[in-house]
């Protein structure tokens, strides 16, 4: 076999990717509601295609040719040998037929996760979640090699490498430390005042001010667009279509502008990777674990950035037309800042949003490693955040349901936006041995940060593992105490506490 032939063949399931990539963002943008079962029907056949030509014998014929003929394979072809072989040793024993049916099962659950949203029942989601899960703990067996939990095994799929074993410790390291500044804030700390950023910035006037931050910021949208959605993404079509959606709240500019400030941060990531990877499996995130690290890094470290706001902030007045002429920078700042326990994790401070991830993990590990019966989730979740958090929520809709993650099974996902952030601050505290990030967010020149990114993160794809990017571009492996002393920081500086 020629490496132009292997080539091929990954452009052409590639191809069916992106359609399928596309089908999955008209789902959740514009889809009349009632076309949810004809969809299923397409996701499904397009699925099928593709999956059995991942583990079909032309993939299989290459694997074992140039498992003997690596030499007769480019840089390119070496990467997507790589990752076409950890893929067909994860996907090849499984039967095509519950792929299929895994696939239909989470194109149904989306439509049902939507409308038990509408009515804030748990109860008209529970048999989609149930079969999501049922079919999920049916593959874990043959996507198993040497992990020693079945939740690890979900885990090893979004974060090579990651296990229970070093979560239970990072997270109780990262808990501990929240607690900690939670506590000394709360004794110590002077409350912001934020009665003014209920003001109404209608959807025109917030879109206004994100689309220019967020191209300042590096979002190209001649490769890229911003549509609404009920719970923000982005979605990766290919190197010139990276697509980031959002929701709008016209008396809570907050969410839409650091959401979709966070969604670029991801857009701009599969924006930068070297288009030499296009068509291969290398042509995407290295985990998603790395892949929020740049969101997180767009929407918290810059979004937290006091030297950022006060550049931003005449743009940001002249975009609400008057709304907030009256309050000073210095006060608009701190507002921003504002910790308070909140039920909606997409909607949490950057101090509080670690701990419902926590949350979310240890559920997801009570259903796979210890049989969670699904009727009991919501009053297992209700009880975590009564406990972890000091707020419990009335419905549904503001607990179980907020998240869109279990309705697509991404069962094992959530970890990877902690990890994210810890993945942020510590490559912001390597990104300062060589500029400050002060003097660039004050400047008219962003750019030296996303070059930055690009050196180090970016242009690699899923061609290197995130524990290798984060050793070579921070020079150690991945250290909590940086996230904590991220947030000790900024959090007594704008609670003034001394």
């Amino acid at each position: 076999m020629k490496e132009t032939e292997f080539l091929q063949e990954l452009k052409e399931i590639n191809l069916l990717q992106q359609a399928l990539g596309i089908l999955d963002w008209d789902t959740q943008t514009g889809m009349p509601e009632k076309a949810s079962e004809y969809r299923s029907a397409v996701d499904s056949y397009l699925y099928s295609l593709y999956f059995a030509k991942k583990v079909g014998p032309k993939i299989e014929e290459a694997l074992a040719y140039f498992g003997e003929h690596p030499e007769e394979l480019s840089e390119v072809g070496q990467a997507a040998y790589r990752k076409v072989k950890e893929d067909f040793e994860l996907e090849h024993n499984v039967p095509q037929e519950l792929m299929t049916k895994y696939s239909a099962a989470i194109s149904s659950a989306h439509g049902q996760w939507q409308k038990s949203r509408e009515t804030k029942q748990f109860a008209d989601f529970e048999s989609a979640l149930t079969q999501n899960v049922e079919l999920t703990k049916e593959l874990i067996p043959y996507w198993q090699k040497d992990e020693k939990t079945p939740y690890d095994v979900l885990l090893n799929q979004y974060e090579p490498g990651m296990t229970v074993e070093i979560l239970d410790k990072v997270f109780a390291q990262l808990k501990d430390g929240i607690m900690s500044i939670r506590e000394e804030i709360s004794e110590k700390g002077i409350e912001p005042e934020t009665s003014f950023l209920s003001r109404k910035m209608t959807k025109e006037q917030q879109k206004r001010f994100v689309v220019g931050v967020i191209e300042q910021l590096g979002y190209d949208f001649s490769r890229g667009r911003l549509d609404d959605t009920i719970h923000p993404f982005m979605t990766g079509i290919n190197p010139n279509d990276a697509r980031i959606t959002t929701r709008w709240n016209e008396h809570d500019f907050q969410m839409a502008v650091f959401g979709v400030i966070h969604e670029a941060g991801h857009g701009m990531y599969e924006q930068d990777i070297d288009d030499k990877y296009a068509y291969t499996p290398v042509y995407q995130g290295a985990s998603m674990g790395i892949h929020e690290s740049q969101s997180l890094f767009n929407e918290i470290i810059v979004g937290s950035n006091r030297s950022f706001w006060e550049k931003q902030y005449p743009f940001f007045q002249e975009c609400a037309e008057g709304a907030f002429a009256d309050i000073a920078f210095a006060d608009f700042y701190r507002s921003l800042k504002r910790t308070r326990a909140s039920l909606i994790r997409i909607e949490a401070d950057s101090l509080t949003y670690p701990l419902h991830i926590i949350i979310r993990y240890e559920i997801e590990k009570m259903i796979f490693n210890e049989n969670l019966a699904i009727a009991e989730l919501p009053e297992v979740w209700n009880q975590k955040y009564e406990e972890y958090l000091g707020v419990r929520p009335t419905n549904d809709l503001e607990g179980i349901l907020q998240d869109v993650h279990w309705s697509g099974a991404s069962f094992g996902y959530f970890p990877s936006y902690a990890l994210g952030y810890m993945y942020a601050a510590q490559l912001l505290h390597a990104l300062e041995k060589e500029l400050s990030i002060d003097e660039v967010l004050a400047s008219d020149d962003y750019s030296p940060i996303k070059k930055w990114m690009e050196k180090h993160i970016h242009q690699y794809g899923a061609s290197r593992k995130p524990n290798q990017l984060i050793q070579d571009a921070t020079n150690e492996p991945l250290n909590p105490n940086y996230l904590i002393e991220y947030m000790r920081n900024l959090y007594f500086d704008v609670y003034q506490v001394n």
